[in-house]
């Protein structure tokens, strides 16, 4: 009997994190809001009323709450005729598409120029943090318009550009934490047992650095919605008629005065899936932490 008590007194592991994660309300809200944007994605052919890229025959009709506004299209028009609240829901498709493959893309490519880095030393190590300082020796933003212009306008050009900008931020997190882990005694110990050196990078090292990694992941995938709605601004992402929030701001800006609402929208999605992904990533912080736990 007693042992089965300290095994229900003992917290797994899931349990211990959401303890520590709930404990920011934060990070509760912005998980909140996030499985909500989620949701609109994946069902976004379900909830949104009219299909993001037809006209209905209303150019620039203002919100249903508004004069003149249409209770059929709740948020309005935009300057061609298409419903501002389906473009939005469909929108979070492609943010959210862009943000886990560029996190992706960018963790995958980091993590392992990271790993060899921390692992070999010396002048393999040299070389790749030479190069990593210079990609962020260059404005993000700048170097990303760069890559897409020689690469050509488009999504997945410009999600390629954003993935070699956000890079570098997972090779120097990875290289330190492999550093500091390297001589411990566990890694020594599997060296001496016969472990070769993709087994102590992959399965001896790697694992334990995953905790910061995980959080870098978050803020990579905010970065990642912020930079591309940018470059869809800029018109070198996506390309209209795509329903991108950063292509919708950059169709609409003309219209910023006389019709405000069309650039209000786009930009609040901006605002709120951003902030709610770094909230979560205050949570992941403080959860996965071992120092923070203690405090």
């Amino acid at each position: 009997m007693s042992t089965a008590t300290t095994k229900s007194a003992t917290p797994s592991g899931l349990s211990e994190f959401w303890y520590y994660f709930s404990r920011n309300k934060g990070a509760v809200i912005g998980l909140v809001v996030f499985v909500f944007v989620l949701l609109l994605a994946i069902f976004a052919s379900v909830v949104a009323p009219h299909d993001p890229n037809v006209p209905s025959g209303f150019q620039r009709l203002p919100p249903a709450w508004a004069e003149g506004g249409n209770s059929a299209y709740l948020l309005g028009t935009d300057a061609v005729g298409r419903d501002m609240l389906s473009r939005l829901i469909y929108g979070t498709r492609f943010s959210l598409f862009i943000g886990l493959v560029v996190a992706s893309l960018s963790a995958v490519a980091g993590v392992l120029l990271g790993l060899i880095a921390g692992y070999f030393r010396g002048r393999t190590d040299t070389i790749i943090m030479r190069v990593m300082d210079i990609i962020l020796a260059f404005p993000s933003l700048l170097l990303a318009l760069v890559l897409v212009a020689v690469l050509g306008p488009g999504l997945l050009n410009a999600m390629i550009a954003i993935s070699i900008v956000n890079q570098p931020h997972f090779v120097r997190l990875t290289r330190a934490a492999v550093i500091s882990e390297r001589e411990k005694e566990y890694v020594v110990a599997s060296r001496v047992a016969g472990a070769g050196t993709l087994r102590l990078m992959f399965k001896t090292i790697l694992p334990n650095c995953l905790a910061p990694l995980i959080v870098q992941a978050t803020l990579a995938f905010s970065a990642a919605i912020l930079d591309a709605a940018a470059l869809g601004f800029l018109g070198m992402g996506a390309q209209p008629p795509t329903s991108e929030w950063g292509t919708m701001l950059a169709d609409a800006r003309e219209f910023f005065q006389s019709s405000p609402s069309l650039v209000t929208f786009p930009g609040l999605c901006i605002l709120v899936t951003v902030l709610a992904i770094n909230l979560m990533g205050d949570g992941l912080r403080d959860a996965l932490d071992p120092k923070l736990k203690r405090s």
